[in-house]
């Protein structure tokens, strides 16, 4: 007879769920670790915290339940009306109606979303990787700057992270003048030599329109940014102009040899289809977070994949989003690095993973190592939890 651990998955499949209630669970902040000016929002200082906010449970009547991250309070009535009474594994069939009645909270569908996945590889007793299909088990990690600071400063932490295990870091291109974008490249390839990848972000895609805060790039200014890149050996450059100058990103791309980067703020699987059509983009960055819940942001992998580009996620909001986006690049072959916003002490990416007891957290070799146990494979820490 096996034993009851080798065919638990299959029984707890061929179980029926049914959803009975979604929570919102609120957190406890442990502390505040400072304020921090991030470079693509200059004038505006947040409050970085370890722990706070909150994050969702879907439960069900065999006392399985799903979490995800926080979602927007004022939706959960919506919520609940449109997944109460239905089975988790019917998500294809609840994707769509949550896409429409929700989309105004976009966030919130990939909230939701996430929690029903994580309800399903619990269910089956599989990470959701494996679910989604294992092409890897870890994922190398870039660590994302936050804020301009200086380029002496800045050679600092890179230093600091290469000792540490890090791979490659991400700048951020914020200065007034292209002279002082391109020193301070200069000065942290100088720090450390040409075995630690650089990427710069230069975020001219915020804003759906033409205006944002800081300084605003036109055509000129990003095609000599470009090629001062590639003369710095930099592994790519991010968004550097307009969200939807398609037609400028595609000459740019046709110009230059680095690889231009970008999408983290497009919305949908016919925007991504538009930027692929185009060839606008070497690098595709949705997030799980923004791009139209957990379905379309498969959606536009597989899309991304027929159209041989590689697929480089954005941040995924840093807690639960994050971790759900580690499953799914490590499902996918053309996706090699996983986004993880760390400038610390202030902004340390382990602030927000603090909210979970067991996050995997980057080893000495610069990799995320895949969670093993089911679903998002990751508890809440119950420290946290606000009764």
């Amino acid at each position: 007879m096996p034993h009851l651990d080798s065919v638990l998955p299959q029984m707890r499949s061929a179980i029926p769920l049914k959803i009975t209630d979604i929570r919102i669970v609120k957190l406890r902040v442990v502390r505040e670790t400072g304020d921090m000016e991030a470079a693509w929002n200059p004038g505006t200082v947040s409050t970085h915290r370890i722990g706070g906010g909150s994050v969702i449970e879907i439960q069900t009547d065999q006392g399985l339940s799903g979490i995800g991250p926080e979602m927007d309070a004022a939706w959960l009535e919506a919520a609940k009306s449109r997944l109460i009474g239905n089975d988790p594994f019917n998500i294809e069939q609840m994707a769509g109606p949550l896409r429409y009645y929700l989309g105004g909270s976009p966030r919130t569908v990939s909230a939701l979303e996430i929690a029903l996945w994580d309800l399903i590889g619990k269910a089956t007793g599989q990470p959701l990787y494996k679910l989604w299909g294992a092409d890897k088990d870890r994922v190398r990690a870039y660590a994302s700057m936050i804020q301009l600071s200086t380029p002496e400063e800045r050679a600092q932490m890179a230093v600091q992270l290469k000792s540490q295990g890090w791979k490659a870091i991400k700048l951020r291109a914020h200065y007034p003048t292209l002279k002082e974008d391109v020193q301070l490249v200069e000065t942290v390839r100088k720090a450390v030599g040409d075995d630690m990848e650089i990427m710069v972000d230069a975020n001219q895609a915020q804003s759906f329109g033409t205006w944002q805060p800081g300084v605003m790039w036109d055509f000129r200014r990003a095609l000599e940014t470009a090629q001062e890149l590639e003369r710095l050996n930099c592994l790519w450059l991010e968004e550097p102009r307009l969200r939807y100058a398609f037609d400028e990103l595609a000459e740019l791309s046709r110009l230059v040899g680095i690889p231009i980067a970008g999408g983290e703020n497009n919305r949908g699987v016919h925007e991504y289809r538009w930027i692929l059509e185009q060839n606008a983009l070497s690098i595709i960055q949705p997030d799980i977070m923004v791009a139209d819940g957990v379905t379309g942001f498969r959606e536009i992998a597989t899309l991304t994949q027929a159209h041989h580009k590689k697929l480089i996620p954005h941040h995924g909001g840093g807690n639960l989003g994050t971790i759900a986006q580690l499953h799914a690049i490590a499902s996918w072959p053309h996706a090699p690095w996983i986004e993880i916003l760390h400038d610390p002490p202030i902004a340390a990416y382990t602030n927000g993973f603090a909210i979970m007891g067991n996050a995997p957290l980057v080893d000495k070799d610069g990799y995320l190592n895949l969670p093993q146990s089911p679903g998002l494979g990751v508890e809440i820490n119950k420290d946290l939890i606000i009764a």
